[in-house]
């Protein structure tokens, strides 16, 4: 694990932190894997101390779970995949609601240069997790918009997980350019200024993510 080794430009918990989220996004630990909180800190060459706070982190933003003493890598049911997308339908349905009415001209150029960004990630191949970035910046920039900071504390309260239920919806073929056309969509209604239809595409959209999520969960045997 020596790629993982942490450096002195920052906390050593924040670098624990990063270093033991990468390594769950990227599927270094699996689901229900217990972490062994000793042999990470003689990985990361550090004190348990900066671990600990770095798996109390991970365990509030529910990445990792604690169970009488153990440490585990959070295993997704589709419960909580309904749950977590439901309330994303509530407020993002809204926010691209009110994004698409009040947003500047300039914002929704950036909205549009997002996707073709995107566009161009997936034509020279460039890593899943490039890509899933820009997915996550459209979300986050139709969030931005609304100029609501209640939403966007909400919705930030569920970043961890959203990211990585992101990360597992990516699974499947041509999965990048599906999902590009699906927010080209609720973008054709935002630009347009549509609000009731990009609202309803978003809910779409997500929807989406539900029954794909499910499919991936029944393959392999998750729940």
């Amino acid at each position: 694990m020596s790629e993982f080794l942490v450096g002195k430009q920052m906390p050593y918990y924040e670098q624990c932190y990063h270093s033991i989220k990468n390594m769950i996004f990227n599927g270094n630990f699996k689901p229900g894997e217990r972490i062994n909180e000793t042999q990470l800190a003689k990985d990361f060459n550090v004190s348990k101390s900066p671990v600990r706070e770095a798996i109390r982190i991970l365990e509030k933003e529910g990445l990792l779970v604690v169970d009488n003493s153990k440490v585990l890598v959070y295993e997704p049911t589709l419960k909580d995949i309904k749950d977590i997308y439901f309330c994303r339908m509530a407020l993002e349905s809204f926010a691209t609601r009110q994004t698409t009415e009040i947003a500047l001209d300039s914002e929704i150029k950036q909205l549009e240069q997002i996707l073709l960004d995107t566009e161009i990630a997936i034509s020279e191949n460039h890593d899943s997790h490039a890509i899933i970035t820009l997915n996550s910046q459209f979300h986050s920039l139709i969030i931005e918009y609304t100029r609501n900071d209640r939403i966007k504390k909400q919705l930030e309260d569920l970043r961890g997980l959203i990211y990585y239920f992101r990360v597992l919806n990516f699974n499947g073929d041509n999965r990048a350019t599906i999902i590009l056309d699906q927010h080209r969509q609720i973008f054709h209604h935002i630009m347009n200024r549509n609000a009731e239809d990009a609202s309803k595409e978003m809910v779409k959209h997500l929807q989406y993510d539900i029954d794909h999520l499910a499919e991936i969960l029944a393959s392999q045997q998750i729940e």
